[in-house]
């Protein structure tokens, strides 16, 4: 299987416009995200998609691979466009707002398809468990949860599941927005119309499941920061000194 690695990137993001751009030590996050990947070294080809000259000289400064597309609503949808024409088997969404993914959970999603014989899984994604109450009440964190096969439910910035019975411990989990596709799913997906609850929720993945199609949640120890607010770089700036790719 040839395996690629496309990391989505827009300047104009609504709650923080510019972040890709701002200052994480001494690189920007694209750059540091872009060559945190580049470096776990489990892909054919790493490159970054993006509608902006700003990133895109960026990508290039630091003598990365880019493309230019058109405008999006999501990062998916974007990728999608990038690799039309390319030739690969596996691609995998990173984040351009999580510069601290570990090699061990791309991994583990790449290998959900390389155990998958009967090609019967289209997509997997992350998912982390939360504990403290600040983390699961978040609306910035997406939440998720899975059937018995570890396939997702449903998504939503809302607390879910409703905590009602109170003698059974609750578990909750985030959703970590990476993606890996066989690229004729990712495909479909862009020649999907947005969902209601894809609109209503802005999350991209209740796309899939509004139209049947399954996601396969990988459960992770993975400790980062997604990088959603201001507040949430000032974490990561705290954290930069301990992280390890």
């Amino acid at each position: 299987m040839k395996i690629i690695a496309v990391i989505p990137a827009r300047y104009e993001a609504s709650r923080f416009p510019g972040k890709l751009m701002q200052i994480l030590g001494e690189k920007t996050v694209i750059a540091t995200t872009y060559q945190n990947v580049a470096e776990t070294g489990l892909f054919d080809e790493v490159f970054v998609a993006t509608d902006s000259e700003i990133i895109f000289k960026e990508v290039q400064q630091i003598g990365g691979n880019a493309v230019m597309t058109g405008q999006h609503e999501t990062g998916s949808d974007r990728i999608a466009e990038a690799v039309h024409d390319l030739d690969c088997d596996i691609v995998i969404n990173v984040q351009g707002d999580e510069p601290f993914l570990k090699k061990e959970p791309l991994k583990q999603l790449i290998e959900v398809f390389q155990d998958d014989g009967n090609r019967e899984i289209a997509l997997a994604s992350l998912k982390i468990r939360l504990h403290e109450t600040e983390e699961i009440q978040s609306p910035n964190n997406v939440k998720v949860v899975t059937d018995q096969q570890g396939f997702a439910l449903y998504f939503s910035r809302s607390i879910i599941p409703f905590h009602r019975e109170k003698s059974i411990d609750a578990e909750y989990f985030k959703h970590i927005g990476v993606y890996a596709f066989r690229k004729e799913a990712l495909l479909k997906f862009a020649n999907l119309e947005m969902t209601p609850l894809e609109k209503l929720e802005k999350i991209e993945c209740l796309r899939y499941l509004e139209n049947g199609m399954k996601i396969k949640m990988i459960e992770t120890d993975f400790v980062g920061v997604g990088i959603d607010v201001p507040e949430d770089l000032e974490k990561a700036r705290g954290i930069l000194n301990t992280y390890k790719s």
